[in-house]
């Protein structure tokens, strides 16, 4: 599945509110899980968000001229991405696409709202790390939900009319009628 959108319309912001665009210079895993597990909550129902890697920013604000990922780095970003988006929990991978603008090389990561909501990401990248946060948006900021908010975050669970939730546990069954 490809990415919605290209590069230059994120960069510009016309299409895609700055709320729903983080712009990271490099992928640090520790900061970008938890801004993928916020976009993949949507609490607020916007279709998630893109993380473009490659980019200073300041004030949420792409800084010219645009860094780009170095070619020799994108294969291992990559992996990294995939191993560490295997910590949140259910499980949830954003759509990765690799963009050329400029001639520098950068990558997307677009996160639609999840159908499994609500997700976590570990607090922290530290190995006997046990505790679990589930990240939101609010405005432009990845942060730990209110106790209302993670209550709004779990009832967006329930939104899913009960005949088209899915039931792992259904055995198939099979009715003659004569």
């Amino acid at each position: 599945m490809a990415i919605p959108t290209n590069i230059k319309t994120l960069l510009a912001g016309d299409v895609v509110e700055w709320a729903r665009i983080e712009f990271k210079e490099t992928w640090d895993p520790a900061a970008s899980l938890k801004t993928v597990c916020a976009f993949a909550n949507d609490l607020d129902n916007w279709g998630g968000g893109y993380i473009v890697i490659g980019v200073e920013e300041e004030n949420g604000r792409p800084i010219y001229p645009l860094k780009g990922v170095s070619i020799d780095k994108l294969d291992a970003y990559q992996k990294d991405i995939f191993a560490k988006c295997k910590l949140l929990r259910p499980a949830y991978t954003p759509i990765v696409g690799i963009e050329t603008y400029q001639d520098k090389q950068f990558i997307i990561l677009w996160c639609p709202g999840g159908d499994s909501r609500p997700y976590s990401s570990p607090k922290t990248m530290a190995k006997d790390n046990k505790e679990r946060i589930h990240y939101i948006r609010k405005a432009s900021n990845t942060v730990k939900p209110s106790d209302d908010e993670e209550k709004d975050l779990f009832n967006l669970a329930n939104r899913v009319p009960f005949d088209d939730r899915v039931n792992h546990e259904a055995k198939e069954c099979r009715i003659d009628v004569f």
